[in-house]
């Protein structure tokens, strides 16, 4: 069974810059930023580990929470690069 995306966020008040319009002012962003709480204020579910298909994972294939084989999959590792 397929499962739907995992999206990590870690910007401060999210991912707004990346991917959008360059040449805004700061009230547009802030109006963007308002939009985004807005929809994810009413979005039913707001948890990750409250998502019954996250659950569902976990139950047949990862095992337990923070176990070594979800820890395995589901961690990444950077390493620094030379940039071309």
């Amino acid at each position: 069974m397929p499962f739907g995306d995992v999206e990590v966020m870690t910007c401060p008040g999210g991912r707004i810059g990346g991917g959008q319009p360059r040449f805004t002012d700061n009230r547009v962003r802030q109006a963007r930023i308002a939009a985004i709480y807005r929809e994810d204020e009413a979005k039913r579910l707001r948890k990750s580990h409250e998502n019954p298909e996250i659950e569902q994972l976990y139950r047949e294939s990862l095992g337990r929470t923070l176990g070594e084989k979800s820890h395995r999959l589901l961690h990444t590792r950077y390493a620094p690069r030379e940039r071309i």
